[in-house]
């Protein structure tokens, strides 16, 4: 049984977190995970991850790391407007496919 999943955001989109204890801020996607349906954002959703020292004399310790969040929780701020919105497609005259944006109708 094929799951292929679809998400809206690339690597690299600037998005806005829409729900949760970052609501509100914004930053550029760093991973996508399509089969979990989970993205990764700079600066957003940080976790404490305990980490041992791998080698002599190296340190260990806890840091503090990006974690992933669902994509669904994520809007795509549009560059032309700044706001963030859902993702359209318009299909070219050469046939290839566009995201545009859904409140401005501009290229994303």
């Amino acid at each position: 049984m094929n799951q292929d999943k679809k998400v809206h955001v690339k690597t690299g989109d600037t998005v806005m977190i829409m729900s949760g204890k970052d609501r509100g801020k914004k930053g550029k996607v760093l991973q996508v995970s399509p089969k979990e349906g989970k993205v990764i954002v700079e600066n957003a959703n940080f976790v404490s991850k305990h980490v041992k020292p791998k080698k002599m004399g190296e340190a260990g310790g806890i840091i503090k790391a990006e974690s992933a969040l669902y994509s669904c929780k994520v809007q795509i701020v549009c560059s032309h407007c700044g706001k963030p919105t859902r993702v359209g497609h318009k299909i070219l005259n050469d046939g290839t496919k566009e995201r545009i944006c859904r409140k401005c109708g501009e290229s994303l």
